[in-house]
């Protein structure tokens, strides 16, 4: 049967073929567990005729189909794209200081993949083992860093920020930053939250699964 979630965009990324949009879901005025809309397609995406002028913070009323778990990313729902998502407003950027996590590590630290990757993939069996796939949450010194890839010289956005301890640096897909930053060189940035999420497995890589910085929040916005 179908049924509709509010939920508060936290995610808006890049995903081939359209996007991947992540959220929290809102009871009330109670804050609900996270939400992964996706496509009713084997790729999973969300495309823009779906979901509309959707912007990071916009609370959203979205209409699904079904709860559609894979592996680690439990918080998949199959979108009812014969309708409409409706707008019920906007989160304020203050509110987000209330709805962090607190892992105690960004999943499983163990493996990099090549470049300046650092602790910013997990292989399938480890992935499949957990039981979340996204997180928000306020890292410390952070920096967004463009420039060429190591092998194929096309640009590249990463972030690089350390989070309860430990450095990290991971692809960033957030398009709005990769938007504003477009000249090879460091950025930092002070006072944000991101959202990072942990990819479906990739065959490009061995089946590894990517941990990706999805979306940056700043005040004032990017």
């Amino acid at each position: 049967m179908a049924y509709t979630k509010r939920i508060v965009c936290l995610a808006n990324s890049f995903k081939k073929g359209g996007s991947c949009i992540a959220g929290r879901e809102l009871i009330g005025t109670s804050l609900g567990g996270w939400i992964r809309p996706v496509g009713d397609r084997t790729t999973a995406e969300v495309r823009t005729a779906e979901s509309g002028n959707l912007k990071l913070l916009d609370i959203v009323d979205v209409p699904f189909l079904r709860a559609e778990p894979r592996h680690h990313q439990t918080e998949n729902h199959v979108i009812d794209a014969s309708q409409r998502w409706v707008k019920a407003g906007e989160l304020p950027w203050a509110t987000l200081a209330q709805m962090i996590d607190q892992p105690a590590s960004l999943w499983i630290n163990r493996d990099h993949t090549k470049g300046p990757g650092l602790y910013d993939c997990i292989s399938e069996a480890e992935a499949f083992t957990l039981g979340t796939s996204l997180v928000l949450i306020k890292p410390d010194n952070f920096g967004v860093e463009v420039g060429p890839h190591y092998y194929t010289g096309k640009r590249t956005w990463r972030a690089d920020f350390a989070y309860n301890g430990t450095n990290y640096n991971f692809s960033l897909t957030d398009p709005i930053a990769t938007s504003k930053y477009t000249a090879d060189s460091s950025y930092p940035l002070n006072d944000v939250y991101i959202c990072v999420s942990l990819t479906e497995p990739w065959e490009k890589d061995n089946n590894r699964c990517h941990k990706l910085v999805a979306s940056i929040f700043s005040n004032p916005p990017l």
